[in-house]
């Protein structure tokens, strides 16, 4: 059975946070968690969190062994997009994109 986790609107770039989703695909759930604790990033935070959720969901309402559990699957997708600007020389004005992201984390017992 399938079981999964969303995180929207994280305030980081999908690019930062892929890094580490990448680095916990196919993982059993409680060694990914482990591995996440020692990756000193603010995105392994954010991503262990989603985790833990996962976790906690496949415990609480399908009733599922969480030592059983591996990530199945880890994706980060980009979520809005906030525009601002910084003023430049000679009265322009420079975009700046303030991105963040979606995180997906689907468990799996099989």
């Amino acid at each position: 059975m399938e079981v999964r986790a969303i995180t929207r609107n994280a305030r980081m770039s999908p690019q930062k946070v892929r890094e580490v989703t990448r680095q916990i695909q196919g993982m059993p759930a409680e060694l990914a968690l482990q591995t996440l604790s020692f990756v000193p990033r603010k995105s392994a935070r954010l991503v262990a969190k989603t985790l833990k959720s996962a976790m906690a969901n496949a415990e609480n309402n399908h009733d599922l062994p969480v030592d059983r559990l591996r990530v199945k699957e880890a994706t980060v997708g980009p979520g809005r997009t906030l525009k601002r600007f910084i003023p430049k020389a000679r009265g322009s004005a420079g975009p700046i994109l303030k991105r963040s992201c979606h995180i997906r984390i689907v468990l799996s017992d099989e």
